[in-house]
């Protein structure tokens, strides 16, 4: 319809400043990590600002258009990854869940004990390159899969749901670790897995 608007909704950064006093994960780089998170929230916006006032002026075909649209998929990603990295951590965490609860159940009806997938997921983890850690679920089999996700888009497994994310950029742990210490800050994150938080993310 001629003068119609195109919708959008403006996302907000989520608050998770409760995050403080995390075994091997320091305050301080959790203040930096949530600035950079913010970052990634205002990206989409303006993204989608962009995107959208060039559709209304009729420049969908334009390269800046194109260009545009290949980015969305970085930042929106950046911005959603961290929000599942931020959701599965807490005070107090744990480093693995009981064997009686759901995501214990489903993690050795895949790997076939908590050891073996632990190992692989930590594995995935230490891969060189920047990126992310991410036990998926398969929508259709409930099956379980650990996947290397390079930047923050390339390595997704579409449909797949993020069930335990973890960032292996190195500004989630270089204040605290050095470079080829990223084994160390593997090793402090799942000391801090809120597993009840993880388990509702399983599809039922």
């Amino acid at each position: 319809m001629q003068g119609t608007k195109i919708q959008y909704k403006t996302y907000e950064k989520k608050d998770f400043s409760h995050l403080k006093n995390l075994n091997g994960i320091s305050d301080k780089t959790l203040e930096i990590h949530f600035a950079l998170y913010g970052g990634y929230v205002t990206n989409t916006n303006t993204l989608n600002e962009k995107v959208i006032e060039l559709t209304e002026a009729g420049k969908s075909g334009t390269p800046e258009y194109a260009e545009l649209k290949r980015r969305y998929g970085f930042e929106y990603n950046g911005k959603v990854l961290h929000e599942y990295y931020f959701g599965n951590l807490k005070s107090g965490g744990s480093d693995e869940p009981k064997e009686s609860s759901a995501i214990g159940k489903a993690i050795c009806d895949t790997y076939s004990s908590y050891e073996v997938w632990k190992n692989d997921f930590m594995k995935v983890g230490a891969m060189r390159g920047v990126g992310w850690a991410i036990l998926f679920q398969d929508p259709d089999t409930k099956v379980l899969s650990n996947h290397w996700v390079t930047l923050h888009e390339e390595g997704n497994i579409a449909g797949f749901k993020p069930i335990l994310v973890m960032d292996a950029w190195e500004h989630a742990f270089l204040l605290d670790y050095k470079p080829a210490e990223r084994p160390k800050y593997i090793e402090a994150f799942f000391s801090n897995i809120d597993w009840a938080a993880v388990e509702s993310r399983l599809i039922k």
